[in-house]
């Protein structure tokens, strides 16, 4: 069984301000896609979902069954894993939803990684919303 691999990463400008999403996804260590979407005035956790919304769904239109994501938000990657309660009301809906997605893999593991490791996924989620750090 192969493991699709996906970085995420949610970006706000402003928090709440422009906000975007970036992912990119692996299989066999070989890059299968990258994305970055725009997705309007956000706060950064809501961006932070978004992002794994945006790559699990990629991942299930793919066909494929089992991933591994990494982020850098503790706070996606604690709640998904039961440590942290969801106490937002905007983002109950989006961890529903995921957790919805997540129920019809086979398998499914998301770990917290330091912000340093994840700069594509970073890089992604800014220029979605016309901002590199960078330039």
């Amino acid at each position: 069984m192969s493991v699709v691999t996906a970085y995420i990463d949610g970006a706000s400008i402003g928090n709440p301000g422009k906000a975007g999403v970036g992912y990119l996804l692996y299989k066999n260590n070989k890059l299968i896609n990258k994305e970055s979407v725009y997705i309007g005035i956000q706060s950064n956790n809501f961006a932070e979902y978004m992002a794994l919304i945006f790559a699990l769904l990629d991942i299930v239109a793919k066909g494929e069954k089992s991933c591994c994501v990494y982020t850098d938000s503790k706070l996606v990657s604690e709640q998904l894993n039961g440590n942290f309660k969801v106490k937002h009301q905007n983002i109950v809906p989006l961890y529903i939803l995921a957790k919805k997605i997540i129920s019809g893999l086979d398998s499914f593991e998301i770990k917290h990684i330091m912000r340093q490791k994840n700069k594509e996924a970073d890089e992604l989620a800014k220029e979605a919303v016309g901002f590199l750090a960078h330039g």
